[in-house]
């Protein structure tokens, strides 16, 4: 059963706390689950203000599904985020 796993690194230069990266990476991921039907955690980087990285992750029993899930959620990560997302990968198990 395929697995896929989107990894997202985010920098986000206004925020001056950890409640104000807190308040971003709520946003993404709230949006990401209720549209997706996806897992979201933040991998990396909690300590800091204006950095993270965020791991978004799916199973299927169909590759195509997944696929098509994991490119559809990376695609909405860049349009919630835009300058903001440093970089990304898709990987599938």
């Amino acid at each position: 059963m395929p697995i896929g796993l989107v990894t997202l690194e985010i920098h986000i230069p206004d925020a001056r706390s950890l409640k104000d990266k807190r308040q971003v990476l709520r946003s993404l991921k709230d949006r990401l689950r209720s549209h997706f039907n996806v897992a979201v955690a933040e991998l990396d980087h909690q300590d800091l203000w204006q950095r993270s990285v965020v791991g978004v992750v799916s199973i299927s029993s169909d590759d195509s599904h997944l696929a098509e899930s994991m490119q559809a959620a990376l695609e909405e990560s860049e349009r919630i985020l835009g300058r903001d997302l440093i970089s990304h990968e898709i990987e599938y198990f």
